[in-house]
């Protein structure tokens, strides 16, 4: 029998501004939807330096994860979304910094644009079985 899927939601992180959810759970799999960097407490885009918008978006991804009660130690899979690939060191010291010694698998993808002119946008996998 298929695994049903489950909506993650939390009024802590910014909150879905089309129809998607900020996370679905199925079975023993999270989906976080990507984050762009959006203060969720006052719903204003961070517009600072790529290293402040990688923060905001590592930290709305904590937020979703805790949600769902998995941590970024669950994380098995990112994809980050790049407007200006010579932002990708700054980027890669910002990330590094939410991970220890074992780092999710990854890939980084140019983008012509994002919404709202930010530079970039993360969404994660997590493995964590059902309890």
């Amino acid at each position: 029998m298929p695994s049903k899927k489950t909506r993650v939601f939390t009024k802590d992180a910014p909150m879905p501004v089309g129809p998607y959810s900020q996370a679905i759970r199925a079975g023993d799999f999270l989906f976080v939807a990507g984050q762009v960097a959006v203060d969720p407490t006052t719903g204003d885009f961070v517009l600072g330096s790529i290293t402040e918008q990688t923060q905001q978006c590592m930290e709305n991804i904590k937020t979703i994860l805790n949600a769902a009660g998995v941590s970024l130690a669950d994380v098995v899979r990112t994809t980050i979304y790049l407007t200006n690939m010579d932002d990708f060191g700054d980027v890669n010291d910002a990330y590094g910094n939410y991970f220890d010694l074992d780092p999710p698998a990854r890939t980084t993808i140019g983008v012509a644009a994002l919404p709202k002119g930010l530079s970039i946008e993360i969404d994660v996998i997590a493995y964590s079985p059902e309890k």
